[in-house]
Order: structure tokens, then sequence, then C-alpha cells
């Protein structure tokens, strides 16, 4: 069996439809918050149980009889996300799984001042304490690209601070992924890194933008404090602001610049690129 965490969440519930597609609905089940929203898994024979990072023995109930648990990584600034993260790790171990895969971030090393990274680098570190084989996906980022360029559309303009090269890869493509690692016989032990086929920048996307639309969108640069009080007046809490400035300011340093090709290699084919998902919003 095995067991999808955060499975009524975008990455979680994308993975669990493509292992419907790969293995019988009976070796999965799926560890949520709340039961009634992942009903529409149970109806198809998914095992739905209840279970949150903060109960650990609720976990251990959810991942009973599990040979691998996907352990999707929280992302709420305020909690002790290496605490819950070690909960689930525990809980895992306890249930007798023979593999963890968790969802990491890419360039999850040290030095990497995007502030999540640390989270990711201990709960790596946890793993490879927890004397079970596992799996961190280091995941390239994968939001949406409107909450990394802004209202461009409205403004012509893409106003951020300075950035560097970044393969910004495709939820879908990365949930596919997930499930053929879970659901395949090759085996990945250690970090390994997804990523869209390559790395483009703010300037790059403000002319991509442009060729898809037929208009001149513009790349300007913003001080990093100027764009922090921007975002305050736009009703941001400074806390989210500053985390969010950590994010430009690793890109600028490089830290994300690197695409991997193994991707490619799981879907058998090119990963969507940004100037595919670009023309998809488009067109939508």
């Amino acid at each position: 069996m095995i067991v999808v965490t955060g499975a009524t969440g975008g990455l979680g519930g994308a993975t669990v439809e493509h292992l419907l597609a790969r293995i019988p609905a009976d070796r999965i089940g799926v560890s949520v918050r709340d039961t009634a929203k992942a009903r529409h898994f149970a109806d198809r024979g998914v095992r739905v149980r209840q279970g949150s990072y903060e109960d650990p023995a609720a976990l251990r109930d959810s991942f009973a009889g599990a040979e691998q648990v996907l352990v999707v990584s929280g992302n709420d600034p305020s909690a002790d996300m290496v605490g819950l993260h070690r909960n689930a790790i525990e809980a895992a171990v306890a249930a007798g799984a023979r593999r963890i895969v968790y969802t990491s971030q890419q360039g999850a090393v040290p030095g990497n001042p995007y502030r999540p990274s640390d989270i990711h680098i201990a709960t790596e570190a946890l793993l490879d304490d927890s004397e079970v084989a596992w799996t961190a996906l280091r995941n390239g980022a994968y939001g949406p690209l409107d909450q990394v360029l802004g209202p461009w559309q409205r403004t012509g303009v893409i106003a951020r601070p300075g950035d560097g090269p970044v393969p910004y890869t495709d939820r879908a493509d990365i949930a596919e992924a997930t499930a053929i690692i879970l659901a395949g016989d090759r085996s990945f032990d250690g970090p390994v890194t997804l990523t869209a086929p390559s790395a483009v920048t703010l300037d790059d996307l403000a002319e991509i933008a442009s060729d898809l639309t037929g208009r001149p969108v513009e790349r300007v640069v913003l001080d990093d404090e100027q764009w922090v009080a921007e975002q305050l007046t736009t009703g941001v809490p400074e806390q989210i602001a500053r985390l969010m400035l950590t994010w430009y300011q690793a890109a600028r340093a490089g830290c994300f610049a690197e695409a991997d090709p193994l991707l490619a290699e799981l879907l058998g084919r090119s990963p969507r690129s940004a100037t595919d998902r670009l023309a998809a919003h488009l067109a939508a």
C-alpha cells in the first residue's frame, strides 16, 4: 500500500489521481485532516483515514499497512514545520513503512537564503537518521506564475525585486512524476531534483509575455525594501513579504539556476515550460 498525506491539497490530490491510473485503488491510502473532503477518493475504493501532523497517534493509524508513505511538506510559516515533519516520519517508521517519500524543494542546501530551505534541509536530515529508505523530491518552484509575475496583464509591467534563473515547473508534471516514482520499480535513494527543462529569469518571462500577447511587457527591478513596502500597502503581512523576499534573493544568488533532466526522463516527454504555461493561461 502507498499512503499519501495532504491528499485534499493540490499536489497530493493530483498525485493520487495519477496513482489511480497506475495501480489498483485498494493499494492506495490517504491521510487527511477532513475525511469528508476525500469522499471522492473513498467512492473509488481508496482507503481514507483521518490524520494530521499534529496528531501522531492518528498518523500511525492512517499509515498502518503502508509500504510507502508520501509526506507532503507543510507550508505554515508560523508552525514548527520541522517538528511536524518529524511526527510524520516517526509515525511512518512506527507503522512499518519501508520507504518515505518527502516533497522537498530545489536548492535545499546550506547557504540558500530562502527560509523554507532550512525546513527542508532539517527534514532531510531527519529522514537520513530514520533508518528507513527515503527519497526527497527536490521540486522546482511550481506555484502559479501569476504569483511570481504579479498583475502584469493589467499593468504591462513585471515589477519585482532582482531575480535569477529559475526552472518554473508545472505542478501537474510534478504530481505525475511523483506517482511514477511511488508506483514504479525503480528506487531513488536520497534527494532527487525534479524541474522544468530550462531556467528563465523575469526578464525572459517579460519577453515571452510580450511575444505571446503582441504588446510590450516591461520588466522593472524594484529595490528589495521598496518591494516589501509595496507588499505591505496591499495588505500582505510583513512576515510573509520578507519571507518571499528571500526567494528572490535566493534566485539571484543562483540557488535555483540548474534545471534537471530527471523529470523529463520520468514522464517520457518534455515537461511543460514557462512559455507553455503562460500560453495556456492566456488561452484560458
